[in-house]
């Protein structure tokens, strides 16, 4: 429809346009969920019954995978001797990865799935060496 014809160019210089004079083209009762409890009641009651009251709250789940690390100090107390070249298997005891804290004495043959270039540097400065499977160098 060209403008020229259309209902709202006869009715300029109104306060009405076609809108009636009490209304004047109000809006609907307000943004967003205003009015649920007041106006909007029926809609309430017909579409969101749920919509007012408690309905419990979402817990975050914990952390499934628990990391074991342990530090070079703690191997003196591992393998419960000191002297000649230990083998230590890591891995079928549960850690992970080997951390680079403390102070090693004795030499051991380290097998870890995974360890840091500061325990590996450690260990080998005490005797011992660190072999990590899947891992070249």
């Amino acid at each position: 429809m060209t403008t020229r014809f259309r209902k709202s160019r006869k009715k300029r210089g109104t306060r009405i346009l076609g809108w009636g004079r009490a209304g004047q083209h109000r809006k609907s009762g307000g943004k967003g969920n205003a009015g649920m409890d007041k106006h909007r009641w029926s809609w309430v009651v017909k579409y969101e019954p749920d919509h007012f009251g408690y309905h419990g709250f979402y817990r975050h789940p914990r952390p499934t995978k628990v990391e074991r690390w342990i530090n070079v100090g703690d191997l003196d107390t591992i393998s419960g001797s000191k002297g000649d070249e230990n083998v230590l298997d890591l891995a079928s005891m549960g850690f992970e990865k080997l951390l680079g804290g403390g102070t090693v004495t004795g030499s051991y043959h380290v097998i870890v799935p995974s360890a840091t270039s500061r325990a590996v540097e450690k260990v080998e400065r005490a005797g011992g060496r660190v072999e990590v499977p899947g891992r070249r160098g």
